[in-house]
């Protein structure tokens, strides 16, 4: 029996990497350049499942989920919370004195300004954190340094010189695991996570009326996130996750009122929220909230 695949954007050692590992052990990981390539890779049957970043705690929402999930034809499954632990990456034996350029994500690098700053350090942005401890191994010289994964160290061969360098300690990337048929758990199900997207009309009280329907009905709403669609600015599009399962009499009924008041509602997912929610939750953190910001990738 061949091994279980799952898509990433990224290389090997990404966070994105990670996330695949912690999520689904034992399968084979399959690095991809973009999220559009990570989709393909699920449609041409190379993958099982993809994992795609969709939010993160400090730098908010990842812009090109919203314009790809719809026309993706890939269905949420399911979801995974990863802690975003930066490490400083240099050549073995390097000494902190000796580096004078740090290479990462641009993302990560606004993660990062004490370290810059302390250290008086050159900020080069690369195309994700993992290609940046790829390049430092490649050229060997101590003044350069990446701040990637531990995972990144181990795969290129770079010495973990300090760890946990980012400025906050709750840095964390929410994904979605899609896979081409859904796997829509019973409506008894506990701790269920419906995932959807609908339209409104630029006029007054519309989103209004759109989620009057949630309030009335008890539901709770974790992720509400808007963006201009098409080229007329007539039209909002709306991103939203709430807790509960389409087939609940409660969360039914605000989905009725929703598809009423709203265009083009869609579904794109109904699945178990991930044990992270409720960990954080009792131990009183957030879990990640969306922000107009990008978000890191890889």
């Amino acid at each position: 029996m061949m091994d279980k695949v799952i898509a990433f954007q990224g290389m090997h050692g990404a966070y994105s990497d990670m996330a695949c590992r912690a999520a689904r052990p034992g399968w084979t990981t399959l690095p991809c350049h973009s999220f559009a390539d990570a989709i393909d890779a699920v449609h041409a049957g190379k993958a099982e499942q993809a994992m795609l970043a969709c939010e993160n705690s400090l730098a908010g929402r990842v812009p090109d989920i919203h314009s790809l999930l719809p026309a993706a034809g890939l269905h949420i499954i399911g979801e995974h919370f990863q802690r975003v632990e930066h490490c400083l990456l240099v050549v073995p034996g390097t000494r902190m004195e000796q580096i004078r350029r740090i290479h990462t994500h641009p993302v990560a690098m606004a993660q990062i300004r004490n370290l810059l700053k302390n250290n008086n350090l050159t900020p080069v942005t690369e195309f994700d954190t993992a290609g940046a401890a790829e390049l430092v191994a490649l050229w060997q010289k101590p003044e350069e340094a990446a701040v990637a994964s531990a995972l990144a160290a181990e795969l290129y061969g770079l010495e973990i010189l300090q760890r946990n360098v980012e400025d906050a300690s709750h840095n964390t990337t929410r994904f979605y695991i899609t896979a081409r048929t859904p796997q829509v758990p019973t409506p008894q199900t506990p701790h269920v996570m419906t995932t959807l997207l609908f339209s409104v009309q630029n006029s007054p009280g519309a989103l209004y009326k759109v989620l009057g329907g949630f309030a009335t009905n008890g539901v709770n709403m974790t992720r509400l996130e808007s963006y201009m669609s098409g080229e007329t600015f007539a039209a909002t599009r709306f991103l939203m996750d709430v807790e509960g399962h389409p087939g609940d009499s409660r969360l039914g009924k605000a989905l009725a009122e929703l598809e009423f008041f709203s265009k083009n509602a869609t579904i794109l997912g109904v699945y178990q929220q991930s044990p992270f929610r409720h960990q954080a939750s009792t131990q009183g953190q957030d879990t990640p909230r969306s922000a107009p910001a990008d978000a890191i990738p890889g």
